[in-house]
């Protein structure tokens, strides 16, 4: 999977909600400014706001919609870390009791017991010598490519699984820009169908549903996109691991051509 399409995407998205958060603040600022001085005027309409906690302006800011589709994705990028976390582990991917044993059985040329140790074994390494060992009586070039195609399927499984964070972390700003764009047209819409000068209170809500889905959609984009980075850098390490472990154990077998049928 290419990183950089996905860099180049998200600039391109934070470039729209910075523009979308300049004008909202400017709006914002100037009927503030217009409020502040109504208040200095006296003017008796104008009340202060009643006051609530951060969880209900938070939730009033987002709406239903929104916080359902940003608890959804806080979900599943907790469980995708989670998974993640499981399947990279050096223990699944390169156990070193799987390496000693496997060698060990080798040097005493019990290689059928050999062969049942890797294939009993559920990780990365174990079925990479599995699939080695099995077609090693075809001969080496045939084991080294049975290795190279096992290698390739486990690879590919494991980062399928790993780009599922680098999707949320790509839908998650997508989303931000959606709210910031759907309350910048509230925001607007109001000033618009409104025969006097209107009140900050009434654009404060569009403003508010552009500001504060722009704020969690890039609280859940940065981490996403830095775990992203973080595993598929340890993946790649391990998977270079397998590879020369594998090798190794292998390399002896090199000169083993195959069977002829008698």
């Amino acid at each position: 999977m290419q990183y950089h399409p996905l860099r180049r995407h998200a600039c391109a998205l934070l470039c729209a909600i910075a523009f979308g958060m300049v004008m909202g603040l400017t709006v914002g600022t100037e009927w503030m400014a217009t409020a502040q001085a109504q208040e200095a005027a006296g003017d008796p309409d104008d009340a202060p706001p009643p006051q609530t906690s951060a969880l209900s302006f938070y939730y009033n800011a987002l709406g239903p919609f929104y916080t359902v589709v940003f608890l959804l994705l806080s979900f599943v990028f907790v469980a995708l870390i989670v998974m993640n976390i499981m399947s990279i582990r050096r223990q699944s991917v390169v156990p070193p009791d799987l390496v000693q044993n496997f060698e060990a059985l080798l040097n005493e040329k019990h290689f059928q017991d050999a062969y049942e140790l890797a294939k009993s074994d559920e990780s990365f390494l174990g079925h990479v010598l599995a699939a080695g060992l099995a077609k090693l009586q075809e001969g080496y070039a045939q084991a080294v490519g049975a290795m190279q195609e096992v290698g390739e399927d486990e690879n590919m499984r494991l980062e399928q699984r790993l780009s599922y964070i680098a999707l949320i972390g790509t839908v998650s700003p997508m989303v931000g820009l959606l709210g910031t764009v759907n309350g910048m047209v509230s925001a607007f819409r109001v000033i618009a169908s409104s025969q006097t000068q209107p009140k900050p209170s009434a654009l404060a809500e569009g403003i508010s549903t552009a500001l504060i889905t722009t704020l969690v959609g890039l609280s859940l984009a940065i981490p996403a996109i830095a775990a992203y980075s973080i595993f598929r850098n340890r993946l790649q390490r391990l998977v270079l691991e397998v590879g020369i472990y594998s090798e190794r154990l292998m390399n002896r077998f090199q000169n083993v051509g195959p069977k002829k049928p008698v």
